[in-house]
């Protein structure tokens, strides 16, 4: 058993009895922002598809989520998000011409990239926040529990960040959240928490604020692009009120949600991409060529080369 699972398991001896736990197949992806923060370059592209490094960021959402096992994955599209289909849908012409140039390798990963998951669209037809984004879903997902994914949010680790929050829920049979502790200076960028830390690395949410500013920020948690929702999420986000922006916040709603039920918090392992904006899709870039063997080498004499100019 690694570390980790021990960490989490360790509170189930807490918990009563034993029961057959709900096994989370289900999962939703938001990608119907236009993307302005990469202008030009997203103007005729969806952002999902800018590459980092050999892969459009979508993809390593997409593995993670195979990776914790699962199933059926929602993705919410907008107009002009074609690409994504495409992406993930076969190539026929593709696959014939990397067959007859003998290419094996490439043409098993392009297969692979159709095959690996069932992938479901529905289209957000107005932007008005995560919220009404989530609640596109609600057919889809029925009464699952199941997984939001933010493509924004890239997670580096053995163990994926999405599996790493199921092992919370089949302790709990409740709503999980990922957080990060971020900068003071920073919590007007995120809902934060109030916490009530219950083991290491885990935390019962006592309250959780959108946006606030540092004197007001009831912790330095940050809530990041990692969920597992139950189905009573949708009935609330119905009844959730527009912000001063005209869209309907998931993290009020999760507000709502934890007056019914706990929510759990997980500060989780590994290394967070924040793709969202030029720097770090940068550096996301670099980190991810640098674990390839190939052209590590190359690539850090490369940079030493710039350093020293």
């Amino acid at each position: 058993m690694s570390r980790l699972s021990k960490q989490i398991k360790s509170a189930r001896r807490n918990t009563v009895g034993k029961r057959k736990k709900t096994k989370i197949t289900k999962a939703i992806v938001p990608a119907a922002g236009l993307g302005t923060r990469f202008l030009p370059a997203t103007k005729a592209q969806p952002k999902e598809m800018l590459p980092i490094y050999d892969k459009p960021a979508i993809q390593y959402v997409i593995e993670e989520a195979v990776a914790a096992g699962i199933k059926d994955i929602l993705v919410i599209t907008g107009r002009g998000k074609q690409a994504i289909e495409n992406h993930f849908d076969r190539s026929i012409e593709l696959e014939e011409l990397l067959e007859h140039t003998g290419k094996k390798e490439e043409l098993a990963e392009i297969k692979n990239i159709s095959n690996m998951v069932n992938l479901h669209y529905v289209r957000q037809k107005e932007a008005k926040g995560l919220g009404h984004a989530v609640l596109c879903a609600k057919s889809f997902v029925g009464n699952e529990p199941f997984a939001v994914f933010l493509g924004d949010d890239i997670i580096d680790h053995s163990k994926p960040a999405i599996r790493q929050l199921i092992y919370v829920w089949e302790t709990y049979e409740s709503p999980v959240v990922a957080v990060e502790e971020v900068p003071l200076e920073r919590t007007q960028a995120y809902g934060i928490i109030k916490p009530k830390q219950i083991g290491n690395r885990l935390y019962q949410v006592h309250d959780l604020v959108e946006k606030p500013r540092p004197e007001k920020a009831p912790s330095r948690l940050g809530i990041v692009g990692r969920y597992i929702l139950t189905p009573e999420i949708f009935t609330l986000l119905e009844k959730t009120k527009p912000d001063s922006g005209g869209e309907i916040q998931l993290t009020d709603a999760l507000r709502s949600l934890n007056k019914i039920r706990p929510i759990y918090a997980w500060q989780f392992e590994g290394i967070r991409h924040d793709i969202g904006n030029k720097l770090e899709f940068v550096k996301a870039t670099l980190a991810f060529a640098l674990k390839d063997k190939s052209a590590k080498a190359e690539l850090l004499e490369y940079m030493r080369g710039i350093v020293a100019k």
